[in-house]
């Protein structure tokens, strides 16, 4: 019997700590997909955040290294600097990425450093309680904002995938989702590419993947599917920002 489906080589196999409904397991399949089809995973170094992905590092089957919040830029950069023939990527939340980590990401960008970023934007910050996140939506009711985000007081959500577009060290920036089979494929062939981007030596490379929390949202997951299509892709619009020369297009 032909074999159609199994757990790539560079997934452990390992019951999930995620909530139900939380998309850190799709992604983190997509990841070890990638990096088996590339034939990459000897020399495969991730960099595990804080949040509740700060054990990524248990799912995967090659070396990861734990960095401090919103450090993994930094550790990502030294340790692509002393080991350049390693495929080095980062795994971060909003809250890491987005706010505490903001200066790390926008200028590992601007250096142009040859890593690879997978940016998981789920609107809130999910392990320690569902509190506003920077890229909480306008009106978003969370712990911290009871009767929704006001933009008076909090301002409009960053859009880091736009921002880091502009700048000239950055090779390849792209934002998914993972509401449908679709998306999935389309985040696939994203993550996919930002790996190869890499590897072909041409620079910073990041997809921001927007993603669900369930369990913070006070959703079921099939309404979080459905809230993140109507509520985060209008905002965070799905695409390729950036694709430097030498870099195809996913079209």
């Amino acid at each position: 019997m032909k074999q159609v489906f199994s757990i790539p080589e560079s997934l452990a196999p390992r019951l999930t700590h995620y909530c139900p409904g939380c998309t850190h397991g799709i992604i983190h399949r997509l990841i070890a997909e990638a990096v088996d089809e590339l034939g990459v995973r000897e020399r495969t170094i991730g960099i595990a955040p804080v949040g509740c992905s700060v054990l990524a590092y248990d799912y995967f089957q090659f070396d990861m290294q734990q960095a401090a919040h919103g450090r993994a830029p930094a550790v990502a950069t030294g340790i692509k600097r002393v080991l350049p023939d390693a495929v080095v990527f980062t795994y971060q939340g909003d809250g890491d990425l987005a706010s505490i980590g903001t200066a790390e990401i926008v200028h590992a960008a601007m250096r142009s450093e040859k890593i690879t970023v997978v940016f998981v934007n789920n609107a809130i910050y999910g392990m320690t309680g569902g509190q506003m996140a920077p890229t909480t939506l306008v009106n978003q009711k969370t712990t911290t904002s009871p009767y929704g985000r006001r933009e008076s007081h909090a301002g409009k959500p960053i859009r880091v995938s736009e921002m880091l577009a502009t700048i000239p060290g950055a090779a390849y920036i792209a934002r998914v989702a993972l509401n449908s089979p679709a998306n999935v494929g389309r985040a696939k062939r994203a993550i996919k590419k930002a790996f190869e981007v890499q590897l072909a030596g041409l620079g910073f490379a990041m997809v921001e993947c927007l993603s669900t929390c369930p369990t913070n949202w006070g959703m079921a997951p099939h309404e979080a599917m459905k809230w993140l299509e109507a509520n985060m892709i209008p905002y965070f619009p799905l695409g390729e920002f950036r694709t430097a020369e030498g870099v195809a297009s996913n079209g």
